[in-house]
């Protein structure tokens, strides 16, 4: 009757590991895509947008998207240069040759929603 016991608990013990192997996510990064694709979008008129236009309200729009880069605009490399288009379209500044690829992972963590066209 034990050997039947031992059985059952070792199956017990590996169905646990083996579930917990499906329920934990190995990758945080495929969690935090998840997260974004399932988080609605807002939408903003450019009337909206223009109203965020302060170092400590700063809202820009690139290629249609709008992106609150508040808590951005004292780390910017380039200064108070983010500040020129404040409230307002800055994709042709965003697609300059002073910004390196690694600038379009890091503006999409400051996405909140799309312009309204």
């Amino acid at each position: 009757m034990s050997y039947i016991m031992m059985i059952i608990v070792a199956a017990l013990i590996l169905g646990v590991c083996l579930g917990a192997l499906v329920l934990v996510p190995r990758d945080r990064n495929v969690q935090k895509v998840q997260l974004k694709a399932n988080k609605p979008s807002k939408v903003y008129s450019k009337a909206e947008v223009s109203v965020h236009n302060k170092r400590t309200d700063c809202w820009i729009i690139i290629k249609n998207k709008v992106y609150d880069v508040s808590s951005y605009v004292d780390e910017h490399p380039g200064g108070d240069a983010i500040l020129t288009h404040a409230g307002d379209d800055a994709t042709e500044g965003f697609y300059g040759p002073q910004h390196g690829t690694r600038v379009f992972d890091v503006v999409e963590d400051f996405c909140i929603g799309d312009l309204r066209l």
